[in-house]
């Protein structure tokens, strides 16, 4: 059995900075796609930023420049450095993970970790 697992979220002034982590466990051959997704308040999920197992990266809109994408494929985790945060991110944020077991490839959610920026 797999699981994703994001931690790392919370309350955060404007301009502030937080690090997500997203740590991938169970029956697990390999990690194709990791990436970032959030849903604001009242919005639906979008795409913050993915990192492929050869670390080819992709930022979407309003983050680039602010976030960093990375990951450690010999520790199944991904990373998600968030400075100079703003209001407009505050949003659940969730790991997404394309992951090949013994049950085959299959898409892979968490269960959302919370950020918060406001003074």
């Amino acid at each position: 059995q797999v699981q994703v697992v994001e931690s790392g979220g919370g309350l955060v002034q404007p301009g502030g900075s937080l690090r997500l982590s997203c740590a991938a466990s169970g029956d697990i051959s390999s990690i194709y796609v990791m990436g970032w997704y959030r849903q604001a308040p009242g919005k639906g999920r979008e795409l913050v930023a993915t990192i492929t197992s050869d670390l080819v990266i992709n930022y979407v809109g309003s983050v680039k420049g602010r976030f960093t994408i990375s990951r450690d494929n010999a520790k199944n985790t991904m990373y998600l450095q968030m400075n100079s945060l703003k209001p407009e991110d505050t949003a659940i944020y969730f790991c997404n993970a394309v992951i090949l077991s013994r049950v085959g490839r299959q898409e892979y959610w968490g269960q959302g970790t919370q950020v918060t920026v406001s003074s």
